[in-house]
């Protein structure tokens, strides 16, 4: 595994996208070119339904592993007006659909969602779906939780509303690493969290998991597994640590680089603490995820019904994602595009009633056809070229381009069917690259991406 570890630990997307978010060509991208890739979705797909987004960028602190867009404060007067222009962008883009949203959807994501009041949150839910109460059933709600903050009031009021899914903050339980990343938070206080929420009713809790942290060593991620295991949640995400302080800045510059672990070093926590989950009856799910048989993620992989966007994978399929709040992303399958990131003129561009948009992509027939293909890749670990497709050539350069994988045993090339093996999932980045018409024309991937491995 070393040799080819080294080999493939190139730095590349990660392919919530295709294009990826630094091959955007509209910059700024025309309102009217975004509402128009809504109206083609919904012609398209015949359909109504949409998952939406919120980005709740407000945290009290800075974690240095962080890549996430947030603002750090201890103010909490800006919830309100934050809350006001999230809503207002909500009823900004109604205005502009011709019919009556289904959402099928909802996650809250940050920053720290739970830096929020419940009433705040509950204020925000009751404004988007226009009532005090969803079924579960019809729509999934789920927000991400940091185990310091989350109250009592947080859990039962969000349940009361709908919410059957959380996903707690974990990254590494080893005091070591837990400081060099500046969050502190014991054991003790995750489980509190985590046993209240399974005693209110939550339905799928998730912990989320850092591999590859500064100072992190074997015993480090055995110890948060084992840790993690004692609580049994529904779902595990074993992220790897993305080290990009180039885009990110000095919030990535808590340790030195001598502090990170490297290559096969690197690989070997994931493995090790795969196959600790495996054994205890995890089922590995995409890149990076686990989930129990009985879980809805679990069941959609093995049905081949997964999907993939920029909340991560998901079982819901709706085509629409719709991200509201400072930073989000949208995906109307056919056009990208992303809000405002400066918090302050995100809010002013909402109130003088604006839909906050500043780029995006609108996408071409090539571009729709190579993110199919991608997309499959990610989320079953295979896809099937199209054999009526006009673009003949790209797809010989593909697999021309994989034939070092298929050498090393990674990917299997049958006719137009292209399969990642059980081997090549660790690898399943690069794979992906070989697809990549941008990327194969660009010089500057080194200072774009994280490394792939």
């Amino acid at each position: 595994m070393k040799n080819l570890v080294e080999k493939y630990n190139v730095p590349g997307p990660r392919y919530t996208s295709y294009p990826t978010v630094p091959f955007w060509k509209n910059n700024p991208l025309e309102l009217n070119d975004w509402t128009q890739s809504i109206v083609r979705n919904y012609s398209s797909f015949g359909t109504e339904e949409l998952s939406l987004y919120i980005h709740l960028p407000y945290c009290e602190s800075l974690c240095t592993f962080c890549g996430c867009h947030k603002r750090i404060t201890k103010n909490h007067k800006v919830e309100a007006p934050y809350i006001d222009a999230v809503i207002k962008e909500w009823e900004l883009y109604k205005e502009h659909f011709n019919f009556e949203p289904i959402i099928r959807e909802l996650h809250f994501g940050g920053g720290t969602p739970t830096f929020f009041e419940a009433d705040q949150l509950i204020r925000l839910v009751h404004a988007i779906f226009g009532k005090d109460a969803v079924d579960p059933k019809e729509t999934e709600l789920s927000f991400e939780a940091h185990p310091n903050n989350t109250t009592k009031e947080h859990l039962e009021k969000l349940y009361a509303f709908g919410f059957r899914r959380l996903s707690l903050g974990i990254q590494d339980y080893s005091p070591t690493v837990q400081e060099a990343i500046n969050r502190i938070q014991p054991f003790e206080n995750v489980k509190e969290v985590h046993d209240l929420a399974r005693s209110i009713g939550y339905t799928s809790i998730s912990h989320d998991l850092v591999f590859g942290l500064p100072k992190q060593r074997m015993t480090d991620i055995l110890d948060t597994v084992e840790k993690t295991l004692l609580l049994n949640p529904d779902r595990i995400s074993l992220y790897s640590y993305a080290h990009v302080p180039w885009i990110k800045g000095n919030g990535q510059r808590g340790f030195d680089e001598s502090d990170l672990p490297q290559d096969s070093e690197k690989r070997a926590l994931y493995e090790e603490a795969k196959h600790t989950l495996e054994a205890e009856g995890y089922i590995e799910i995409g890149m990076d995820h686990f989930a129990m048989a009985h879980d809805d993620l679990a069941i959609a992989f093995k049905e081949k019904n997964l999907h993939r966007n920029f909340m991560g994978y998901t079982t819901q399929n709706t085509n629409f994602l719709l991200g509201l709040g400072m930073s989000a992303i949208s995906d109307s399958w056919f056009g990208f595009a992303q809000n405002e990131k400066n918090t302050e003129k995100y809010i002013e561009l909402v109130s003088s009633g604006q839909i906050p948009i500043f780029r995006g992509h609108i996408l071409n027939d090539a571009d729709l056809e190579i993110r199919k293909y991608i997309l499959d890749l990610m989320c079953h670990f295979e896809t099937v070229l199209d054999e009526n497709s006009e673009r003949k050539e790209m797809h010989n350069s593909i697999k021309k381009e994989l034939q070092e994988m298929v050498n090393d045993g990674l990917v299997v090339i049958d006719g137009n069917k292209i399969t990642v093996t059980e081997a090549g999932i660790a690898y399943v980045r690069n794979c992906c690259m070989a697809f990549d018409q941008d990327l194969a024309n660009s010089e500057q991937r080194d200072n774009m991406f994280s490394k792939t491995v």
